[in-house]
């Protein structure tokens, strides 16, 4: 979908999928996104800290994968869509300094209520040695078709 294009909630079907966002994670990147969003924990940018803690490299925090998610729903979604609820975040493994986050989603179900009319998306990061964050949802609210 062309960044100007709205998706309408009468244009979702179940199973539909997202288009994946991948964004490869450099030392640098990480940095940069620890300072973005103030987690100053030396875990997200100094390798050697990141070790002696267990993992194998500085690894990316949560608020940047939620930016993933967040992005990859909001390509969807487009800029009259808004973004409801954020459930089930759960990250399973590290995403390391070098590797490649690929973020995926698929339309679980939709409905309507008395106000809105809703879809839950399943989302889930993925990196070189499987699933890093799952399972998830979002919900949200698109705007109906005039």
């Amino acid at each position: 979908m062309a960044a100007t294009e709205q998706r309408y909630w009468e244009d979702v079907a179940e199973g539909d999928p997202l288009e994946e966002v991948s964004i490869p994670l450099s030392l640098h990147r990480l940095v940069v996104a620890a300072g973005g969003n103030r987690d100053f924990n030396a875990i997200h940018h100094n390798p050697k800290i990141a070790q002696q803690g267990g993992a194998q490299d500085a690894y990316a925090n949560n608020l940047f994968l939620q930016g993933m998610w967040e992005r990859c729903v909001r390509a969807y979604i487009g800029n009259a869509g808004v973004i409801v609820k954020l459930a089930s975040f759960r990250m399973s493994s590290f995403n390391l300094a070098g590797d490649t986050v690929v973020t995926k989603g698929k339309v679980l179900r939709k409905w309507k209520d008395e106000q809105k009319s809703l879809v839950e998306l399943e989302m889930r990061c993925e990196n070189d040695r499987g699933v890093s964050v799952a399972p998830g949802s979002v919900i949200v609210a698109l705007p109906t078709r005039p």
